[in-house]
């Protein structure tokens, strides 16, 4: 007869432990800050919004979606941000992380994966000077704490205006330029990419290549805003 071995094997299903399901994965903003053509602002610091700057759809405790920033005037501009996340900090600290950096940037754009600059990274000063060096200090095999930036060198003609949208998200972009943040313990990935819009008088958008460029040496537009008080020690 087969009933006993049937309900032997019903009851291993009712008693056998269910398998452990992942932990949701936490992330965490520690800092977030911007630069507006040398105007520089790092708002969960204490230092207020710029104008122009709308976050709106941006979460200031996981640090996920979208910041915009509008900006007018004829002549060169700077807008950059900078995002400091930490991917299940609780469960396995916040510098076991690395990045890494999908697609080319277009003209105009720059980047930078770093140490946020508690330690030795130098990300938060290059974006205070506009300055970001296209480089990621902290690559797959060097984990660390890891933060990232995002900028526009552009110019505008009399009447454009410029729109400028970040985005950080746990899904990846379908295209484009992006950043990335994983945590290897984890599996899990935040992405950071942005976009630039021009608009002409009227509204009408206007193309990228009449309109964006690459200064070698930098806009030197306007000096910081004094001396950046000295950063919070992580411990």
């Amino acid at each position: 007869m087969r009933t006993l071995p049937l309900l032997l094997a019903a009851a291993s299903l009712v008693i056998a432990p269910a398998t452990p399901a992942r932990a949701v994965t936490t992330i965490d903003l520690f800092e977030w800050a911007v630069n507006i053509d040398g105007g520089f602002s790092s708002p969960l610091f204490g230092d207020p919004i710029p104008a122009g700057v709308n976050v709106a759809g941006f979460d200031t405790t996981t640090g996920l979606g979208s910041i915009s920033v509008a900006v007018s005037g004829a002549g060169a501009h700077f807008v950059g941000l900078f995002v400091d996340h930490d991917i299940d900090k609780a469960i396995n600290t916040f510098f076991n992380e690395f990045g890494s950096a999908t697609g080319a940037p277009v003209a105009g754009e720059s980047w930078e994966i770093d140490e946020p600059g508690f330690v030795f990274g130098d990300i938060f000063t290059n974006l205070q000077g506009n300055s970001l060096d296209n480089t990621n200090g902290v690559p797959a095999g060097s984990e660390d704490d890891v933060s990232m930036a995002l900028g526009w060198d552009y110019i505008l003609a009399a009447g454009e205006t410029s729109a400028i949208s970040f985005l950080v998200s746990e899904t990846m972009p379908a295209s484009g330029f992006y950043l990335t943040q994983t945590d290897p313990d984890s599996a899990a990935s935040i992405y950071f990419s942005s976009t630039l819009t021009i608009r002409g008088t009227g509204g009408a958008v206007i193309p990228e290549p009449g309109t964006l460029a690459l200064y070698g040496m930098g806009l030197g537009i306007a000096g910081l805003w004094g001396v950046r008080r000295r950063r919070m020690v992580r411990l």
